[in-house]
C-alpha cells in the first residue's frame, strides 16, 4: 500500500535537507549563491519560542523531504491587518506532479487560519509560466508589482573614547 504524502512542519534534524532544497531552489531561480552558513543562520530564527516564522515540509510518497514552504506573518499597510507571506514554495523536480504543490498550498492555508489570519501573500518570478499557471488553478488573485531589494551597507566600526 502507497504512503500517503505528507505535509508537516520542519523539525531541527530537518535542517540540512531543507538547506538542500533552498540551493535547489535559488539555482532554479538562477539567483546568486546563500551563505554557507545558511543552516545556522536559519535554525535559531526557525526554532525560536517566538517565531513568527514557519516551514513546511512535503514528504512524498516514500518519506523523502521533497519540498517546502516558508512563511512568515507580515503586516499589510493599506490593509491594517497581519496576513501570512510565502516567502518561498519549492519541490524537487522529481516530486512535481505529484500532488504535493496543492498539499503544500493546503498546509499552507491552513496554518493561516490557524493563526487567525485571513489572507497568504506571495509572488513568483514572472517567467514561471508553470507556478504561475499552478496558482491561477489554486483561484489565486495576482497583482502586478516589480519586487526590488536594496542592500543596506553595515556602517562602519564606531570608536568611543
Amino acid at each position: 500500500m502507497e504512503r500517503t504524502p505528507v505535509i508537516r512542519r520542519a523539525r531541527v534534524g530537518d535542517l540540512p535537507r531543507l538547506v538542500e532544497l533552498i540551493h535547489e531552489h535559488v539555482a532554479y531561480e538562477k539567483s546568486a549563491p546563500r551563505p554557507a552558513d545558511l543552516a545556522g543562520r536559519l535554525g535559531p530564527r526557525l526554532f525560536a519560542e517566538d517565531s513568527r516564522l514557519w516551514v513546511l515540509l512535503a514528504e512524498n510518497a516514500d518519506g523523502v523531504v521533497a519540498g517546502y514552504a516558508a512563511c512568515s506573518a507580515e503586516f499589510a499597510f493599506w490593509d491594517a491587518r497581519d496576513h501570512l507571506h510565502m516567502d518561498c514554495l519549492y519541490l524537487a523536480a522529481a516530486a512535481r506532479g505529484q500532488g504535493l504543490g496543492v498539499a503544500l498550498m493546503e498546509g499552507v492555508t491552513e496554518l493561516a487560519r490557524e493563526l487567525g489570519l485571513e489572507q497568504v501573500q506571495w509572488q513568483t518570478p514572472d517567467w514561471n509560466e508553470g507556478a504561475i499557471r499552478f496558482y491561477d488553478r489554486l483561484g489565486a488573485a495576482s497583482n502586478p508589482k516589480f519586487r526590488y531589494a536594496l542592500p543596506v551597507e553595515r556602517p562602519a566600526a564606531t570608536s568611543f573614547s
